[in-house]
């Protein structure tokens, strides 16, 4: 059971700009097809596909958080491609929440809001695509986007930590119950990374403080990350399988 180099059927979720967009374009500069997932920026969404080398692309767009929505973007993803062999989990949201300055009220329904889109949308997404890869019958991949911030905490945003480290952890559970179908799965860990949506901030007056996390004295681009998350996606990363990977430029080390 085994999946090619190339060639490959990819849905990448959340997939409109930022890093979504960049992993994207990364499987389809390898020669793979890509089926990109927006949530509500279809423009931007268009965009990336348009951006997309190569030729055999797909646009799906859908509400992840509804378990309707989702099968509906599985079943849109697998019938323009052809099938899944490989789902990239990267749509998320990261809304500031510091405990002492957010009400109660305002505190319930954020939480809510990243347990639905950052863990149970991973979740019901991984099913979708992994009951197809086991149908398929020739293995496959789930690359889940987690964060540094589930290791060293997130004091203005502890949802996202809290779900992120969630995210972690179900794609260890995942890498051991799907490995007998030949499916890798794997997460990376990315630190502060440079997007359209964090611009403002790394141009602004912390943005000397968010490089000097890091001894590089920089942050990420978009495209490293991608580049390892295709790597992990790749025939030659199955022993990864289990694996979260840390890409913080050695901003955060773990023991």
């Amino acid at each position: 059971m085994t999946i090619p180099a190339t060639g490959r059927r990819v849905l990448v979720s959340g997939a409109s700009r930022g890093l979504g967009r960049a992993v994207a374009q990364a499987f389809a500069a390898n020669g793979d097809r890509v089926a990109v997932h927006y949530g509500t920026r279809a423009d931007e969404a268009r965009a990336t596909l348009d951006s997309l080398a190569g030729d055999g692309h797909a646009l799906t767009g859908g509400d992840l958080t509804d378990p309707a929505g989702a099968a509906a973007v599985a079943d849109a993803a697998a019938a323009a491609l052809g099938g899944i062999d490989v789902l990239v989990n990267n749509a998320a949201v990261n809304v500031r929440h510091p405990l002492p300055e957010t009400p109660y009220e305002e505190w319930v329904a954020l939480w809510r809001q990243h347990v639905d889109v950052n863990l149970l949308a991973t979740a019901n997404l991984s099913h979708l695509a992994a009951r197809r890869m086991i149908d398929q019958g020739t293995g496959g991949r789930i690359v889940n986007v987690g964060s540094r911030g589930a290791f060293r905490g997130e004091p203005d945003h502890p949802a996202y930590g809290a779900t992120k480290a969630a995210v972690h952890a179900l794609g260890q559970s995942l890498a051991v119950s799907l490995a007998p179908h030949g499916i890798a799965v794997a997460s990376v860990a990315p630190g502060f990374f440079a997007t359209e949506r964090v611009a403002p901030r790394l141009e602004g007056p912390e943005g000397a403080a968010i490089r000097a996390q890091s001894p590089f004295d920089r942050v990420a681009t978009a495209e490293e990350i991608a580049a390892a998350v295709l790597w992990l996606a790749s025939p030659a990363a199955e022993w990864s399988s289990g694996a979260v990977l840390d890409l913080n430029g050695a901003s955060h080390l773990r023991t």
